[in-house]
C-alpha cells in the first residue's frame, strides 16, 4: 500500500457473463476510479476489454479448471502476490479460491495479503465449498446467504459481512437509454405489436425455471401477450433444444421467442411490460434480474425464495409466487397482465426501492470500506 492507495486482486474463473462477473467489474472500476490498483485474475472472456477500459489490469490464469493441472498455478500466483504487493486478495468462486488460498497460505504469515471471500450462492454443503469461509471477512450477498453461512458453516458472527449485491443505476436508468436503441432491439427481435411483453432474462439453465415459465404461459393463452427469453442458447444447447421442443408441444411457437445473448439489457428491459424470475430447483442468492428490472421501472414476478424475498416487496413492487408451481405463476401473470396501471405503479415504486437499497455504488463503497478496515 502506497500513500493510502491499496492493491486489490479479485479472483474468479472467467469473465464471460453473470452476476459474479458483473460484481467483479463494478468493484474493479470503482477501485480504479479512486486511484487504487485493481487486478483481476481469471481465465478471460468477453468482459476483459470492458474491465481494462475501466482502468483495471487483467491477469490471465485459468484457475477454474477442476483438474490437478490447476495446481501448477500456485507458484506463479504466489510470486504475483509478492511482486505486486497485493493488500487484499478477494476470492469469488470455489475452485479458483482453493488455488489462490493454497498460494496465499504458502507465503510467510507476515507477507500475506488480507483474505476476503464472497458467498455468491447457496453452495453445496461440503468441504469443497467450505473454502469460501476461509476469509478474514466472509461477504454474504443477501440475508438469505448470511443465514446459510451461519446455519451450515458456523462462521463466527463478527466475520460475516452483509453487503447486498446491486445494480449500476447510471446504466440501468430509463433516462440513460436512447429510444433508438430500444427500437433497434425491437426490430432485431422482430417483435410485433401484439400485446404486453413478458420477459424472462437469464442463463439457459434448469435453475432459471424456463420450463415452469413456459408451462405457466400455456395456462393463459386466452390473454394477449408475447414472451421473450433473453439468454445465450449456445451456452447450453442441449437444454435450449429441450426448451424449444417444450415451447412447440405447448403450442407457443408463435408467442415465445428465444432471442439469445443480449449486451443491451437496459434497452431490452424497456421493451418489457413485465419481468419474470422463475427460479425453481434452487433459490437465487440475490437475484439480479429482479433488481435490474426494478431499476428500469418494471414490475416483476418472482419466486418466493432466496434473495427475492429481500428485493421484491409483494403488492408494492411486484408479485411473489410459490417456486416450481406453474399454476401459481400463471395466476400472478394473469393478474399483472390485466391491469397496466397497477404494473406502472409497482414499477415506479420498485425503482425507488432499488435505488435506495440495492445499487452498485452502495456495494462498492461498503466493499472498499471493508478493505480499509482490514488494512488499518
Amino acid at each position: 500500500m502506497v500513500a493510502g492507495k491499496i492493491v486489490v486482486a479479485q479472483v474468479l474463473p472467467e469473465l464471460q457473463s453473470g452476476g459474479v462477473e458483473r460484481d467483479t467489474l463494478e468493484l474493479a472500476g470503482y477501485l480504479a476510479q479512486r486511484g487504487h490498483q485493481s487486478l483481476v485474475i481469471s481465465g478471460g472472456g468477453r468482459l476483459v476489454a470492458r474491465l481494462e477500459a475501466g482502468g483495471s489490469e487483467h491477469i490471465e490464469m485459468n484457475l477454474g479448471g477442476k483438474s490437478p493441472s490447476s495446481l501448477a498455478y500456485i507458484p506463479p500466483l504466489r510470486r504475483l502476490l509478492r511482486q505486486r504487493r497485493v493488500d487484499i486478495l478477494h476470492l469469488r468462486s470455489r475452485m479458483p479460491a482453493w488455488i489462490a488460498y493454497l498460494a496465499w497460505k504458502s507465503l510467510p504469515a507476515d507477507r500475506r495479503p488480507h483474505l476476503v471471500t464472497t458467498f455468491h450462492g447457496f453452495y453445496s454443503i461440503n468441504r469443497y465449498s467450505a473454502i469460501m469461509t476461509k476469509g478474514e471477512k466472509v461477504i454474504a450477498v443477501s440475508r438469505a446467504i448470511a443465514d446459510h453461512i451461519r446455519q451450515h458453516y458456523q462462521v463466527p458472527e463478527q466475520r460475516i459481512e452483509l453487503i447486498h449485491d446491486g445494480v449500476n443505476t447510471d446504466t440501468f436508468h430509463p433516462g440513460a437509454v436512447p429510444p433508438q436503441r430500444v427500437a433497434a432491439l425491437k426490430r432485431q427481435w422482430q417483435l410485433p405489436d401484439a400485446g404486453p411483453v413478458i420477459m424472462l432474462p437469464g442463463r439457459i439453465t434448469r435453475l432459471k425455471g424456463h420450463d415452469i415459465f413456459l408451462q405457466s404461459l400455456a395456462q393463459i393463452k386466452e390473454l394477449p401477450w408475447q414472451a421473450i427469453c433473453v439468454g445465450d442458447t449456445k451456452d447450453n444447447p442441449e437444454y435450449a433444444g429441450q426448451l424449444l421442443q417444450l415451447t412447440a408441444s405447448l403450442g407457443l411457437n408463435q408467442r415465445v421467442k428465444f432471442v439469445g445473448h443480449c449486451s443491451e439489457m437496459p434497452a431490452a428491459l424497456l421493451l418489457a411490460d413485465l419481468v419474470v424470475s422463475a427460479t425453481s430447483t434452487a433459490a437465487e442468492a440475490f437475484g439480479l434480474t429482479t433488481v435490474e428490472a426494478g431499476a428500469m421501472g418494471r414490475a416483476v414476478v418472482a419466486t418466493a425464495h432466496g434473495g427475492s424475498l429481500e428485493t421484491v416487496l409483494p403488492s408494492k413492487t411486484g408479485w411473489l409466487v410459490e417456486p416450481n408451481n406453474p399454476t401459481a405463476l400463471a395466476a400472478a401473470l394473469k393478474e399483472a397482465l390485466s391491469d397496466a396501471d397497477q404494473r406502472q405503479k409497482l414499477g415506479t415504486a420498485g425503482r425507488e426501492w432499488i435505488n435506495s437499497n440495492f445499487t452498485t455504488a452502495r456495494m462498492c463503497a461498503k466493499s472498499l470500506n471493508l478493505y480499509q478496515q482490514l488494512i488499518r
